[in-house]
């Protein structure tokens, strides 16, 4: 039996990605460069959460870590704004993604029934008010906090091109990724 990959693209444009792709690990260009301006804090998360840098890991484990798995689930959501720079478009935006994003790895985990997998969202976790690294506590919800693509030090540019994603999707638009990596099971073939 082979796995089927368009039924996994497909089901992730019916939970409401405007478009998907799988990848090969392999064709994933990891920069720490880009890791690096995480410590830049242009997005204030650094140092404040147990999926963010530094706390997630460095570059080098978490290369490796994604290097473990063979194939990816690219997603990407589109949202129109009210003007190129509408930050409260761009965060009402960002909960809707999350929303698609476990729905798509629900269905990744439970239809598809990929179990060994590492999932990435876009941007920070925001699943707690206050994160309990701030609290030097462990994460109270480790099932359900997602490090982000930009964490793992992922040229997302060059990751969506490599799919045929655009990366631009026009003016007054915000883009968002997921990146669901994942090793089909030993009952598939590796066609």
């Amino acid at each position: 039996m082979t796995f089927d990959f368009d039924a996994l693209i497909q089901d992730a444009l019916a939970l409401k990605a405007d478009h998907a792709a799988i990848i090969e690990v392999s064709a994933i260009r990891f920069v720490e460069d880009f890791r690096k301006a995480c410590e830049q804090n242009t997005c204030g998360k650094y140092n404040t959460n147990w999926v963010c840098p530094p706390a997630v890991g460095s570059f080098d484990e978490l290369k490796a870590r994604a290097c473990q798995f063979k194939q990816g689930l690219l997603f990407q959501t589109v949202y129109q704004l009210a003007k190129t720079f509408d930050w409260k478009g761009m965060m009402a935006a960002k909960k809707i993604c999350d929303g698609v994003f476990r729905g798509i790895l629900d269905n990744v985990k439970h239809k598809h029934n990929l179990q060994d997998i590492l999932a990435l969202n876009a941007g920070s976790c925001a699943g707690c008010p206050r994160c309990a690294y701030l609290d030097k506590e462990k994460c109270r919800f480790p099932d359900q906090a997602f490090a982000s693509v930009e964490a793992y030090g992922i040229d997302v540019i060059n990751m969506e091109k490599a799919c045929g994603i655009p990366y631009y999707n026009g003016k007054n638009t915000v883009s968002y990724v997921g990146l669901i990596l994942f090793n089909i099971g030993p009952e598939y073939t590796k066609d």
